[in-house]
């Protein structure tokens, strides 16, 4: 499994929200690249950006940021937060990010998911935030009829190589992920599925390890690594093993 640490972005800063809600956000560093720095150089191979009003906005808005970020280390970059459409995509892919997370757009425009899927193969991710089994967009503001298990079969047979899972109401509150949705949906699709919301401890890794069979291929922790319950290396080391 990989390790994504959470580098979620408001107003240029280093955030966590509480379940998604922008009112409740906790600012861990005003310096994005530093961050993007100390995780590599913990060892992580992979970085996981949010554009956090970018997604409310519909549109890229921490851009500084986010280039810094890909300048900061050799880390490839997992963005999502604000892409709509391809001349947003294409930008962020010229810009040097690796792969891009397509959550509200892949909701409500399944054509353009799928020419994204194959015009850019292997770097499309699909995110799929779900409140109680239903699929929110627009930043997690609006909540749609569409299942996650729906979406996930339409990002499976677009051809997405990776689906993005967060239970929202785990996402931020330490209580530990989501194991039996997060299996039921990997379970259901060839495409791999990254777990995200409520890690805490190793003993959230390792459940999730437990799983991985399932097609659980990665892991993304956030609000742990800020307040220090968690150590990127001694997780690292758990994955590996």
């Amino acid at each position: 499994m990989i390790l994504f640490p959470a580098i979620d972005l408001k107003d240029g800063a280093c955030v966590r929200l509480w379940r998604g809600d922008m009112s409740r956000a906790t600012v861990f560093s005003r310096d994005p690249a530093a961050q993007a720095r100390a995780f590599a150089e913990a060892g992580c191979e992979w970085l996981h950006v949010v554009d956090l009003d970018g997604a409310f906005a519909g549109a890229p808005v921490n851009r500084p940021a986010v280039e810094a970020i890909v300048e900061a280390s050799d880390a490839p970059v997992q963005l999502g937060g604000g892409i709509r459409d391809m001349a947003t995509l294409e930008t962020w892919l010229e810009a040097g990010v690796r792969r891009v997370v397509l959550g509200t757009a892949a909701a409500r425009d399944p054509a353009f998911l799928r020419d994204a899927c194959r015009r850019y193969p292997g770097r499309i991710a699909v995110g799929i935030d779900a409140r109680r089994d239903r699929v929110a967009v627009e930043g997690w503001a609006a909540t749609v009829t569409l299942t996650a298990r729906a979406l996930a079969l339409r990002a499976d047979d677009a051809g997405a190589a990776a689906i993005i899972y967060t239970d929202i109401t785990r996402d931020g509150t330490l209580q530990g992920p989501n194991i039996a949705a997060t299996q039921d949906l990997a379970a259901a699709i060839a495409t791999p599925v990254i777990a995200s919301g409520g890690v805490a401890a190793l003993g959230d890794l390792a459940a999730l390890m437990a799983i991985e069979h399932a097609g659980i291929s990665g892991v993304i922790v956030g609000r742990a690594f800020y307040e220090g319950r968690l150590d990127p290396r001694e997780a690292l080391a758990l994955l590996a093993a």
